[in-house]
């Protein structure tokens, strides 16, 4: 069987959605899946072995573009069926317009007659992400199969090497990874200054301290770097996503706020400290045995805003650096460990 998959716009989910990939590979080991999906989040799934093929779908987010779309659809291959990922209408035109048969998803807006495998979803009987992708793998009415497989990306030695030498970095001193933005919103940030104690303190260990983020994360992560006294090594908006995969698969920790790099990290089998304020870990935490979440929940979160609505940021500053260094003293392996004090 050909299939499909419409990704999802953040890079995130499209992490998360690995595990309907491998369901779908165990169902029909000869089949084939494809991905079609935002330039930003296919160099994701290139690193997914299941995927055969990505396209990216040419249009800007809240982009209709009716006949534009329908345009496009008639340029892809054959499917046999499509699953779309995101909830939203236009995401379900492109498999319409171009033909395939099953065409399955979750109840979503105003999708009747797009979709002809349609789905409710039961949202108490699968709370997170990436359990409601992997769903979508199985016959409809049929009881979703646990447990589920935790998200992995491949990495190309290779690659890394290349991407190490063309940023003039090398790993001779272990490497701890910092990842301060959120393209979600303001809400979901850390405090600058809390990351630079830490980062401080780490390179007063030994380690190499590198602060990864897209263009839009720069002014952040050179905050970071300015209050740590210029302690660590900026790359936001100096690398491409697939660079950044790379660099972080390197680290031997790493420390982030709830984002997409913190999904890559998790992915990547690296040990990290996921920090949580305004969104819900029991929804989409980092999928690893490996991860240390820190959330307060204190009386008003989860929110799920962009923004404080209260002004106060209290779910994220109530985290303090010392909160965040004692595991992530237990995962370095260095003799200055015990004597570090935040």
């Amino acid at each position: 069987m050909r299939t499909l998959i419409v990704a999802p716009s953040w890079i995130g989910d499209a992490v998360l959605s690995h595990p309907l990939l491998v369901r779908l590979q165990e169902a029909d080991p000869s089949g084939t899946i494809d991905v079609l999906g935002p330039p930003w989040a296919l160099p994701v799934y290139r690193r997914m072995p299941q995927v055969a093929a990505t396209h990216v779908l040419p249009f800007g987010h809240g982009d209709l573009k009716l006949g534009e779309r329908r345009r496009f659809a008639k340029t892809l291959p054959a499917y046999d069926r499509a699953i779309v990922l995101p909830n939203s209408l236009k995401s379900a035109l492109v498999p319409w317009h171009a033909g395939i048969p099953v065409r399955t998803g979750w109840r979503g807006e105003m999708r009747f007659g797009l979709l002809n495998d349609v789905r409710k979803l039961d949202e108490a009987a699968l709370p997170l992400i990436v359990e409601r992708y992997a769903a979508l793998a199985q016959p409809a009415g049929e009881p979703f199969r646990r447990p589920l497989p935790n998200p992995r990306l491949e990495i190309d030695p290779a690659a890394r090497h290349a991407t190490l030498a063309k940023h003039g970095l090398d790993v001779s001193k272990p490497v701890a990874a910092f990842a301060p933005g959120a393209e979600y919103g303001p809400a979901k940030r850390w405090p600058a200054r809390h990351f630079a104690k830490l980062a401080v303190e780490l390179a007063s260990s030994g380690h190499q301290v590198w602060l990864f983020g897209s263009a839009k994360d720069a002014e952040i992560t050179d905050e970071v770097n300015r209050l740590s006294g210029s302690a660590c090594r900026d790359l936001a908006g100096r690398t491409s996503l697939d660079e950044a995969i790379d660099l972080m698969s390197v680290a031997s920790r790493v420390v982030t706020n709830d984002s997409g790099l913190m999904h890559i990290a998790a992915a990547l089998g690296r040990p990290i400290v996921a920090i949580y304020g305004p969104t819900d870990p029991r929804h989409t935490p980092p999928h690893s045995e490996l991860a240390k979440v820190l959330w307060l929940h204190i009386e008003c979160a989860p929110c799920q805003q962009r923004e404080c609505p209260l002004g106060h940021h209290d779910c994220m500053r109530g985290i303090t650096p010392r909160m965040a260094w004692e595991p992530l003293r237990q995962m370095l392996p260095t003799r200055r460990t015990d004597e570090l004090i935040l």
